[in-house]
């Protein structure tokens, strides 16, 4: 997917957001801005959205000079994903098609994505769960259940910390010892890294990899080759997000995105509606190209 220039103002308004996030004074915000600005006005617009905040997000951690800014978001995501934990388990277990409704609350967690909204509030996710339970959702999940069934190795891709424990209930329902979990490979965003998947003890249950790379998405040319050859050899590969969606939603492989479809771009790129929960696999073409 390329960068549409209905992207350009989402990645201001997330420039000055982390700004505020880091605590940076004025002085400092408006050189982050000014920079950032000047950033964007020399992006390849034939990449996907990942590649472009993977390098503004390489500025803000300079001038910010914070590594991680949203390092106790996270932290307090994990931790609310924790405690809601049992009940999604009881959801699952006491569900007619618990791996359906698994899968479901897997998309519902998408919702925790802080390159889309600065803030997630605990009832946005009650909201969010209560909804993805009985909502219509865009795809053949069928088949992706055979997929499953057929699969010996599964990759699948994590997108943001908190949500990786809703992640956690959908590989559970599928079988952890076919499973290879991927992170990302370095701080970005909220997205989950090692550290998270260790917090949340993901690591206690499945395979956990980073993929090498510090991008809000799945880069394959900036992916480390242990990750790659991963990649490749799985006979099935589940990603999470509409980041893994914006970078790989072109590659020809046995890929299923799940996501909630949070603005128009992807929306229109998806062909589905603002506001949809989508399975979907890699497109034919990008549209608008």
């Amino acid at each position: 997917m390329k960068t549409y220039l209905e992207c350009i103002p989402c990645f201001v308004r997330h420039a000055l957001d982390v700004g505020k996030i880091t605590g940076a004074d004025v002085k400092i915000q408006e050189q982050l801005m000014r920079e950032v600005l000047v950033s964007l006005s020399k992006i390849d617009m034939s990449k996907p959205p990942p590649y472009t905040a993977k390098h503004i997000h390489s500025l803000i951690r300079k001038i910010t000079n914070n590594p991680d800014p949203y390092k106790e978001i996270k932290i307090r995501h994990n931790k609310l994903a924790i405690k809601i934990y049992p009940k999604l388990k009881s959801m699952v277990m006491n569900s007619q098609d618990p791996l359906n409704t698994a899968m479901r609350l897997a998309m519902a967690g998408n919702v925790i994505d802080l390159g889309v909204k600065n803030n997630i509030t605990e009832q946005e996710i009650e909201n969010s769960i209560s909804q993805v339970v009985s909502h219509p959702i865009v795809g053949d999940f069928q088949l992706l259940k055979k997929q499953i069934k057929n699969s010996k190795n599964i990759l699948y891709l994590a997108d943001n910390a908190g949500e990786i424990v809703f992640d956690k209930i959908f590989i559970e329902e599928i079988g952890p010892e076919k499973i290879t979990l991927a992170v990302r490979g370095g701080p970005i965003i909220n997205d989950a890294t090692i550290y998270d998947a260790e917090f949340c003890n993901l690591d206690k249950i499945v395979n956990v990899i980073d993929n090498g790379a510090d991008a809000p998405g799945t880069i394959l040319e900036e992916c480390k080759q242990e990750f790659l050859n991963i990649f490749w050899n799985s006979d099935l590969i589940i990603a999470k997000g509409q980041g893994n969606f914006e970078s790989l939603s072109n590659v020809k492989h046995n890929i299923f995105f799940l996501f909630k479809a949070k603005c128009n771009v992807i929306a229109n790129h998806a062909n589905v509606q603002v506001g949809s929960y989508v399975l979907t696999q890699p497109l034919n073409e990008d549209k608008g190209d």
